[in-house]
């Protein structure tokens, strides 16, 4: 059999709801790593934040993290990285308009510095994990070269407002995506930015047909990679939009969806119940 690349989103996908990798599924991932199959993250989280999931499954694949716009290779220095910015006068206006909508915060990423608008202490924990260096104050000042990506935290009534409002003024030049837990928040970066983007950035490297190419995942900015792939699995707790353009969908992520998947899939037959009683 050829080896398949099996695309993992992780927030709500990959992760269960406390953020860990279930016995279970992580059996299963680790059975077809040693098959020759390929296992790459593809996250809307910078590698700082992702980089426990990617040495705990002992990957030796790029990474898709800023939802595509910063794509490299942790273990190989020969891999091409892709990094790509918003043009700081861009983000500069769009911040501006952000701040006359009068959103709860803005924060602004490059790489592994963090700018935070108005310091929230749940934001900075959230986005301090890596220990990246962390700016607060007015991004108007603060942010003075070009960020990966932007984040927005709005009230909830807020965010179909602020999502037309960047389609309006700024589609041509931007991407916005809604992100879930741990944060929900608007996450945007530059036109055409997609994780789908990056696993195309990648699979000639992993010499890796398109056709062999499962992905997995929960949320809007998992839509262009669930499309992209010849096996597109949305989760049961996913966006229905999610679900309709998925070829399967399969069960939660706090219900081991990615393991059972493809344990059927490559008929591994590998018994659900055996390895959870196991763990009890």
């Amino acid at each position: 059999m050829k080896p398949y690349l099996i695309c993992l989103d992780l927030d709500g996908t990959l992760l269960n709801d406390d953020k860990q990798i279930s016995p279970y599924t992580k059996t299963i991932l680790n059975t077809l790593q040693a098959q020759g199959h390929k296992l790459m993250i593809a996250t809307g989280r910078p590698y700082r934040a992702s980089q426990t999931y990617y040495h705990e499954l002992n990957m030796n694949t790029p990474v898709v993290n800023f939802n595509g716009a910063y794509v490299h290779h942790p273990k190989d220095d020969n891999f091409r990285s892709v990094h790509e910015e918003l043009d700081l006068e861009l983000a500069t206006s769009i911040i501006q308009s952000l701040k006359d909508y009068g959103v709860s915060n803005i924060i602004a990423e490059i790489k592994d510095h963090v700018f935070i608008d108005n310091f929230d202490q749940k934001l900075f924990d959230g986005f301090s994990m890596g220990s990246p260096t962390v700016e607060t104050g007015d991004l108007l000042q603060t942010l003075t070269a070009s960020p990966t990506s932007i984040l927005v935290e709005a009230e909830e009534v807020m965010i179909p407002r602020i999502k037309q409002m960047l389609s309006r003024f700024y589609a041509e030049s931007i991407e916005h995506r809604r992100w879930g837990s741990p944060f929900p928040v608007i996450e945007i970066v530059g036109k055409n930015i997609s994780k789908a983007r990056g696993i195309d950035a990648v699979k000639s490297y992993l010499d890796i047909e398109r056709s062999n190419i499962i992905a997995f995942g929960d949320e809007d900015n998992d839509l262009e990679m669930i499309k992209y792939a010849q096996h597109g699995v949305a989760m049961e707790n996913g966006l229905d939009e999610l679900k309709h353009v998925s070829n399967h969908v399969t069960y939660s992520n706090n219900d081991d969806g990615i393991g059972r998947y493809l344990n059927e899939f490559f008929n591994l037959n590998i018994a659900y119940e055996q390895v959870i009683n196991s763990r009890i």
